[in-house]
């Protein structure tokens, strides 16, 4: 199964295609990550756009069974919510209409799914990532890291979701 996390963002938006089953961690693999960047002085519109064509583009190169996409969540600056939201409503949009599994989880979930604690610093996390996919180093930029952390958290949610459903009421 391949699951493509999303870190959505409008300067940056990270990207990363996972390969794996749920068997366990040592089942996955990471094929690809990166990010898709936009130009900080465009117009909104235009850099929405360009996300759009970059993320379609991914979607039909990678092919992905599911899509994980990080849930928006800001406390304090509204200012910079916005601009993410967007960007993650095209990742959700583009992937409802190719009809896959779309999933959402916060920071805080990933954090629990890659490192066992859900406080855990974001440099926990990218060599959690780094060592679950048996990668020489932590995937730079950030934003790639965070997006392959998306994805093993789809793999350990939907492990234990399966589990749980073999469990007779």
């Amino acid at each position: 199964m391949f699951v493509l996390g999303i870190d959505p963002g409008l300067t940056r938006c990270g990207f990363g295609l996972v390969e794996g089953s749920f068997e366990g961690p040592e089942s996955m693999r990471a094929l690809r990550a990166g990010v898709l960047e936009t130009d900080a002085t465009s117009r909104v519109e235009d850099r929405l756009t360009q996300i759009h064509d970059d993320l379609a583009a991914l979607l039909d190169e990678a092919r992905p069974d599911a899509v994980v996409v990080e849930r928006v969540f800001f406390q304090r600056n509204a200012l910079t919510a916005i601009p993410v939201a967007q960007a993650s409503g095209l990742a959700i949009a583009l992937a409802g209409s190719r009809g896959l599994d779309v999933r959402q989880f916060t920071s805080q979930q990933v954090k629990l799914a890659v490192t066992g604690y859900g406080a855990a610093s974001k440099t926990q996390v990218q060599e959690m990532v780094a060592r679950l996919l048996g990668l020489a180093q932590v995937p730079r930029p950030a934003d790639a890291a965070d997006a392959l952390g998306l994805a093993i958290t789809y793999f350990a949610t939907e492990r234990i979701e399966r589990r749980y459903a073999q469990v007779p009421s």
